[in-house]
């Protein structure tokens, strides 16, 4: 698996409760962007609209190679691959519980597929992200620790 992106703010600002991994209806040329890691998942997040699922946000850059007759729009709307029934659930899920639903990571898989890895998240009060702040930091000073243990 070649993880080409990650939305690293996700991880931050909402509690993950459930992953999917979905297949991506792109373009020619944004494949060839992706190979290149010219994609931005920052502000993306999933919508369902008429019983299909939707990418939205998700920042694609066009190559300086592509056609300048034809170069898609880099924040288009990329239609989700996925199950009747995976839909049906996450729908379910957002409208009755509120839960949102966001991008993770786009990756090429073993067969050369690009897949996107979506979650059904819960945002996350203040207090939350303190206490992942300080477990971070926390984190680095123990690496740093040991680091320094094994130097000595």
């Amino acid at each position: 698996m070649i993880i080409i992106a990650r939305n690293k703010k996700a991880f931050f600002d909402y509690e993950i409760l459930e992953t999917i991994e979905a297949g991506i209806s792109l373009l020619g040329s944004e494949v060839k962007a992706l190979r290149k890691s010219r994609v931005n998942l920052k502000d993306s997040f999933v919508k369902i609209v008429r019983g299909e699922a939707f990418l939205f946000g998700a920042h694609i850059s066009y190559l300086e190679t592509t056609n300048p007759y034809y170069k898609p729009n880099e924040r288009r709307e990329r239609k989700l691959l996925l199950h009747r029934k995976q839909i049906d659930k996450l729908s379910g899920k957002v409208s009755i519980e509120g839960l949102s639903i966001v991008a993770l990571k786009i990756y090429f898989n073993q067969k050369n597929k690009a897949k996107v890895q979506i979650a059904l998240v819960k945002g996350k009060n203040l207090h939350d992200k303190r206490e992942s702040i300080k477990k971070r930091i926390l984190d680095r000073e123990a690496q740093a620790s040991i680091k320094n243990y094994y130097r000595g």
